[in-house]
Formats: structure tokens, sequence, C-alpha cells
């Protein structure tokens, strides 16, 4: 089940650190969602009572410096400009002809110093598959209910991110990209055993027959005779260990050619055949007699005719034409669970989901379009915070106007004390307007009694709610549940702003012609004569609250916007730098 919740510990703005901790809360998410570094005692400074060891004296063993010689470059101190100095040819080398000129310079080369080893490896791209994220849709069910059951409006963004933190969260589907001309830009195959994905049909089939041989075929050794002649050596690969048999051996160049295209294809054949060794010793040279005195062939199963096959290719060959229909099939889209995604066995697809969930992490507008629309379907509604942050809430914010609309005196109070208190919590608005009765104090103690006595404990608060608690908790519940007050996943309350009406539009400049050329008097009728729906009706502006970029309000006002079916305002958002809800 997904919970929503954000760790108090993380660093936030000033806003932020006003997080209400109140413990009437339904949920007490902190205890049991704080981070495994936090659920941990603090440690003991193992290096308390460690002095550590005095600087160690430096060693002068070299004697005065005083008593040295003076260097021979330093004899020279009148400061005279040299003839290099003053543009003059340089000097000729000590001890070489006096003509010749200095070609020190020139064995450097333009290159010297640059890196030699070569250009780096070019990267392979990334197949060119449409790759989706999508919410699991009994998590989303619990975090809806979460939102509904507590009030509280949460950034869509930061959910998106807390669903992409854990891969039990979300789905993953792969879907082919079409060319103009209808073909696949890359095709998609899939093993009907399990379901594996594959980018071409030889790579399944390779899959297939390493992974599933005995569902098609089973091996059966028969004796035959050993080679004959005396061999005292045999030629053995050097990387996999494999005994190809002496080089004079009329099936030596098949084995070797066979071994370098099925396990060595990505290495020269000449770096591969450099790797093979002689080995002369008696035991190699009796396991590769004992391994040519048999011979494996590959019994045919779920045929309908006994059929014996003598080599791989022949199997291969035969899977292709009677297997190969039913067991690969190329496919449009594919849906990977989360967990399935990063356990691909293709490395080029796991590159490429691997980077299209990083690119979401850093951006989660993809993700966070398709949970809008599951929200939206569950009844959330939708609201944007400063024009940036989209949040997630029961009810979109509604103004409510307590001089027009007849309220009770609880709902007056609340309303009057989130005004005049910016950034209020939960918490501190049930101080104020119910506090907790006093405890009584404690009885006086009786004359005689010892006076080291210790004093008993003050009686604890109750825990259960007041009824002058309770009556300003469902009032305060229903402003929330009719969008009158914002409760912030911080904690913050604010109350819903008024929206700001715009100005009349001036008149068109287009009807000045009109009039031209006419008397006062008939202008004056032709624009009584002009129907009341041209005249420009004022219209509400929709201002949303000034908040920080972690969406905590500001005393701007809330904008309402409809629930989103396309998610086209998405775009604009940028990502909260609150900390995100955890999930479980």
């Amino acid at each position: 089940m997904l919970k929503l919740h954000f760790f108090p510990g993380v660093p936030m703005d000033a806003a932020t650190r006003d997080m209400s901790n109140s413990s009437e809360t339904e949920f007490d998410l902190e205890l049991h969602f704080l981070p495994a570094w936090a659920k941990q005692p603090p440690q003991q400074n193992r290096y308390a009572d460690f002095e550590g060891e005095g600087r160690r004296e430096r060693r002068d063993d070299r004697g005065d410096r005083r008593d040295r010689p003076p260097r021979r470059d330093r004899e020279r101190r009148d400061f005279s400009p040299s003839p290099r100095a003053e543009g003059g040819p340089r000097p000729p080398r000590r001890g070489g002809p006096p003509g010749r000129p200095d070609r020190r310079d020139d064995r450097r080369g333009p290159d010297r110093g640059w890196d030699r080893r070569g250009p780096a490896p070019q990267e392979i791209p990334l197949p060119e598959l449409a790759v989706a994220f999508k919410p699991d849709d009994h998590g989303v069910d619990s975090l809806a209910k979460q939102i509904r059951m507590t009030g509280r409006a949460y950034p869509l963004f930061d959910i998106a991110q807390m669903i992409l933190q854990k891969p039990e969260r979300h789905s993953v589907t792969l879907s082919v990209k079409k060319k103009p001309d209808g073909a696949p830009a890359q095709p998609l195959f899939t093993c009907a055993i399990d379901e594996t994905l594959w980018l071409s049909e030889d790579e399944a089939l390779r899959y297939v027959l390493d992974k599933h041989f005995a569902m098609f075929y089973q091996p059966e050794r028969t004796q035959v005779d050993p080679p004959k002649g005396t061999y005292t050596f045999v030629a053995q690969c050097g990387m996999s260990g494999m005994i190809l048999g002496p080089p004079n051996y009329h099936d030596y160049q098949n084995q070797l050619r066979k071994l370098h295209a099925e396990r060595f294809s990505r290495m020269p054949f000449e770096v591969f055949k450099a790797r093979v060794k002689i080995v002369r010793e008696e035991t190699v040279v009796k396991q590769w007699i004992e391994e040519q005195s048999y011979k494996t062939e590959y019994a045919c199963l779920n045929m309908p005719e006994p059929l014996k096959l003598a080599s791989r290719e022949e199997v291969a060959k035969h899977f292709r034409e009677h297997h190969l229909a039913n067991i690969i099939k190329a496919i449009e889209s594919f849906e990977l669970a989360g967990l399935a995604s990063r356990e691909v066995r293709n490395p080029q697809l796991r590159r490429l989901i691997r980077a299209r969930w990083e690119e979401q992490r850093r951006f989660p507008l993809q993700i966070a379009t398709v949970l809008s629309q599951q929200f939206a379907a569950r009844g959330l509604q939708f609201f944007k915070v400063n024009k940036t942050v989209t949040h997630v809430a029961v009810a979109r914010p509604h103004y409510l106007d307590v001089e027009l609309t007849p309220v009770s005196e609880n709902v007056r109070r609340i309303v009057d004390y989130i005004n005049a208190t910016p950034k209020c919590t939960h918490k501190q608005l049930l101080e104020a307007l119910a506090p907790r009765p006093v405890p009584p104090p404690a009885p006086a103690s009786v004359e005689g009694s010892d006076a080291t006595a210790k004093p008993e404990p003050p009686v604890a608060a109750p825990a259960e709610l007041t009824p002058e608690m309770a009556a300003i908790q469902a009032d305060l519940h229903w402003l929330i549940h009719q969008g009158h007050v914002i409760e912030f996943a911080n904690g913050i309350l604010e109350m819903a702003k008024k929206p700001i009406v715009k100005p009349p539009k001036p008149a068109k400049p287009s009807a000045a012609p009109a009039t031209e050329g006419v008397a006062p008097t008939e202008a004056a009728s032709v624009a009584e004569a002009q129907p009341v729906a041209d005249a420009p009706t004022p219209i509400e502006e929709n201002v949303p609250p000034l908040t920080d970029t972690n969406g905590t309000p500001s005393s701007a006002t809330t904008d309402p916007l409809p629930a989103p079916e396309t998610a086209s305002s998405l775009p604009e958002e940028k990502p909260s730098e609150s900390a995100a809800p955890t999930t479980s």
C-alpha cells in the first residue's frame, strides 16, 4: 500500500520548516516511513579518546644550507640583458658547431602532450523504441484514498517522483515506433515460453536453443570408432579451454571456426587463432580421443515421426521450420512489471529502460500526466500554486465570503484565525481556538509527612478530544473538503483567496468608421441600438497563490483549475524542491 509522507528532517526553506507534527491526525506516518539512517541510534565517536601522534619533527640531517656553496647559475647577478631578450638570435649550443641551428624544439612535434591512446570507443545507440511508465493501479487507489481521508493537497510531481523511486510502484511499456512508410524502426520479438524480449529473431532463436533446448530436442551419444593414428599433442583454446584436436586432424579447421563464430565472434579471427596453444600432456590427449569416440545426435521431440539430427546447425534449421512461428513472435508493444523491467536479458533494452527512467527522474512529465488522469478518474481535483506547482486535493479552492454567506460562529472563528495567522498549522489552530483544560494541581502534602518524599508526577492531559476540539475539527474538515481552506502537505493552512476581476475591455476601434459623417443624434441612436451582448462583461481572472518552489503558499490568491483530462498544462511544471513523499 502506498503512503504519502514528507520527511521533516530534510533541509527546506523557511516556509516548509513549519511542517505540522500534530499527534491528533488520523495517520501518523512519521515513525513508519522514516529512512533507515534516521531510525538508528546515534553512534559514539570511536576516536573521542584518541589523542593522535605529534607531528613528526622534520629530519634536518642535510646540514646547514648556509654552508652550501652558491649555485652556478646564481653567480651572475648583474641582471644584464641577454641577446635573446633583446630580440637577437638564439646563442649557439655549448659544444656544437657555431652556425648550426638548435633543433631541440623541432623534436617535440605538433602532437606533443596529446593522449596517444587512440579515440574513445563510440557508444552503441539506443534502440528506437517508445518507453512509457505507468503507476500501479492498486497504489493509485491507496494514494487517492489517503488524499480523501486526510484532505491535504500534495504536489503532483512529487508523487510522480515517489512512484519512480521503487520498481514495485510502476510498470513499463515498450512500443514499436513506425517509419513514414509504416515499417517498424526497430522490431521487437518475444519468447512465448517465458515472455522475454529480444530485438532480433536470430537473438531470440539462440536464447531458446540455449535455455529451452530440452523442450524440443534430446541429445543421444553413440559410441563410434576412435580416431586412428598416434597423437602426441592437441590444440586447446587458451580462453575457453575447449580441446580442438591435433592441427593436422581433418576436422580441426571446422572446429576452430565454429568455436570462433559461437563464442568469440567479436574478436578478429587472427587474434583468436593466436590464443590457441599446443598441449602435450597425455591426459589432455586422451580426453580428446575419448570425446571423439562418441557421436552425438539430437532426437526431435513432439514430432509425428521420429527424427534424429546430426549437428546443432541442423537443429537450428529444423527449429526454424517447425517451431519458430509458435515460439518467437513479433509484437507491437509489451508491458513489463517494474521488477521485470530491471531484469531484461537483452543488454540494449536494459540500457534503454535505464536511460528513460533517469530522464523521468529528472522531470517526470510523462508519468505525472498519466497519474493526473488516474486521479481525475477517482474524483480528485487539481489546482496550480504560483502557476508552476500542480497540486492534487479533494476539492479545488473556492472562496468563502463570511460577510455574505451565513456560517456558524466556529467557522467564522476558524476563518478569522487563518487569515490573521499566516502559515498556521492544524495543531496551532486547535490550541488557539479550543485549548485543552489545565489539569488540576496535585494535593498539598500533609503536615508531619516525610519531607524527603518524592513528589508525584503531574497528571497527564487526557488524550481524547474535548467537545470544543471535536466541534472545531468537524468545522475545519468541512471547510477543507469544500475547498474554502487548503491544507498543504507540510501541514500549513491557508484560506482560498478571492479571485481578482479584470477591468472591462476598451471599445473596439473598428466601430468608429461606422459613425463617421453621421449626425450626433444619429450616432447616439446607433450606439443605443447596439445589442447588449456586444458590451464587454467582467471576466474573473484566476490567479493562484504565490508559493515557494516547494509548494508552500503565500498571501496571494489560489487558482482553481478544471480536472485535467489531457494534462496539457503540465509542461509548465517545475519539480518542487521539498522533500518528496514516500510510499510503502
